[in-house]
């Protein structure tokens, strides 16, 4: 049985691809969402709410997890001096 890929050749532009797909899926889904819920006097297609609401915590938690991996810039400061962000 063949195994996953545990390596992956991105850069940052083909994550920055990746974080706005997400991003447009999530406002896809949370508009589908809202218009589930609207009381415009339609009855809804056969739309499992619970599904989006797992869907839209599965993008969002994603997204989350891209964003913790980033490093930020920080300037390299003086030895023993405290480093004061802004």
């Amino acid at each position: 049985m063949p195994g996953y890929n545990t390596s992956f050749d991105l850069n940052v532009e083909d994550l920055q691809l990746i974080e706005d797909a997400l991003r447009a899926r999530k406002k896809e889904l949370s508009l589908e969402r809202l218009a589930v819920l609207s009381d415009d006097g339609k009855a809804p297609e056969q739309v499992d709410l619970a599904e989006i609401d797992a869907t839209l915590s599965a993008t969002h938690v994603l997204l989350g997890r891209l964003h913790n991996q980033k490093v930020f810039y920080r300037p390299k400061t003086v030895q023993n001096t405290p480093y004061i962000g802004g």
